[in-house]
């Protein structure tokens, strides 16, 4: 095969993970090594900065920069929620194609990684099959991110690791709080996470358990339609005999008709889907409402995601791995892939990577086995707590100043522009 030699674009998309930029870091450090990539440049904020020829000079970034963004949580190059959707919108999508690969051709991008979760998985696999239909030779390789956990054919996402870290962590401090404070009145507290429509977040909060009678006493996860009368017996029964409930809900809880417990059907996200309105605060209502217990709500929202000063080092290592192997499947060759995390062996925890075939991953989600959640649905069974533990493992060392931590900023000087302003 011969040589491809040009110049390597990176992005990011979708929402931040606290790895993401590990992965970002991978892919420029790896890329630096191969004399054929000439030029790597980064795309501020996704698919739609490139259109818009927002691009950086990754050059121009100091090495201990691109080192620091392993450690560094939410999205350095800035990202989007932006589909090039030619189902909906053909003429539109066919328009941001042809002003994507006039950008490819002024810039001499033959190399490109997109960081990202399903949606942006697609839109890699729609530029690889661009690339084929135009005849344009530029390798395309799909970078996994999603905290979700919810992209299928790899064992896990980086930055699963960490929001499960964190929120397990987190499930720990509360539940001590609550517990302390519990009186022979008793209380609930109920603790809202991400995840729209897999519940491996939620089920995460289950590394917290010590003991059976330790929180979370019950999880509520999307992909099991919420029963209400089974909920409530449960709360109940909990409190008078701990004093204290605490629950963990999946944004996306479902009802038993499979809408959204929570949706706000009068608004809508940037993908069409209903605003969730907050599934803990319906809950609470409906606790307070029926047992008159004292409730409590925490919805952890973007923490869970940005918390760099309490990583995974293991979800770090992987997602720098990821970035890393991105690299060397684009010089053998590869194009229309997506890294996977291959795990081969859980005692003691080992794994490798390879590539996927994007067109069986693009708009795939990969929900939580059932027998992986217990039979009444309120808890994740054993054989979830074994996939998920090792995931945790290890601290990042986060550099401070002034006692708190620093992190990595990019300078972002940006590329002469070749091509008119996208109409």
């Amino acid at each position: 095969m011969a040589e491809l030699v040009g110049n390597l674009l990176v992005a990011q998309s979708g929402g931040p993970t606290c790895a993401i930029n590990a992965s970002i870091a991978g892919v420029i450090q790896e890329a630096g090594k191969h004399e054929i990539i000439q030029e790597i440049y980064g795309g501020l904020n996704g698919i739609l900065g490139i259109l818009n020829e927002e691009l950086i000079d990754i050059n121009d970034e100091m090495a201990k920069t691109i080192e620091g963004l392993k450690h560094t949580p939410a999205a350095a190059l800035g990202t989007c929620r932006y589909k090039i959707d030619f189902k909906k919108k053909p003429e539109k999508a066919a328009k941001d194609m042809d002003r994507l690969f006039e950008i490819f051709q002024a810039h001499n991008i033959r190399y490109f990684f997109y960081a990202g979760g399903n949606d942006s998985q697609d839109t890699a696999h729609k530029i690889h099959e661009e690339c084929i239909k135009r005849n344009f030779e530029v390798r395309v390789i799909g970078v996994p991110k999603t905290i979700d956990n919810d992209l299928p054919h790899t064992d896990h996402c980086p930055g699963y690791g960490s929001v499960i870290k964190y929120n397990a962590a987190t499930v720990m401090e509360i539940a001590t709080d609550v517990g302390s404070m519990a009186t022979d009145d008793g209380s609930c507290c109920i603790i809202e996470v991400m995840g729209r429509s897999a519940g491996w977040i939620a089920g995460g909060a289950a590394l917290a358990k010590r003991h059976p009678d330790d929180a979370p006493h019950i999880i509520l996860l999307p992909e099991i339609p919420f029963n209400e009368e089974g909920f409530l017996a449960k709360v109940k029964e909990t409190v008078e005999r701990l004093k204290f409930c605490i629950v963990v809900v999946g944004e996306g809880l479902k009802k038993p008709d499979g809408s959204e417990y929570s949706a706000d059907s009068s608004r809508l996200d940037s993908f069409g889907h209903p605003v969730l309105s907050g599934a803990a605060d319906r809950l609470a209502e409906l606790v307070q409402g029926k047992l008159n217990t004292k409730t409590r709500t925490v919805k952890l929202g973007y923490a869970q995601r940005c918390a760099g000063h309490y990583a995974s080092a293991t979800d770090i290592a992987e997602a720098v791995a990821c970035g890393e192997a991105a690299v060397r499947a684009a010089i053998n060759g590869s194009s229309g892939f997506m890294v996977k995390i291959v795990r081969t062996s859980s005692h003691p925890y080992r794994w490798t990577t390879g590539i996927h075939d994007l067109k069986e991953i693009a708009n795939v989600e990969n929900f939580i086995p059932r027998d992986w959640i217990t039979p009444d649905g309120f808890m994740v069974t054993e054989k979830f707590i074994e996939y998920a533990r090792p995931l945790i493992e290890g601290e990042v060392v986060v550099p401070t100043e002034g006692g708190l931590p620093k992190y990595a900023v990019l300078k972002k000087q940006r590329l002469d522009k070749f091509l008119p302003p996208r109409a």
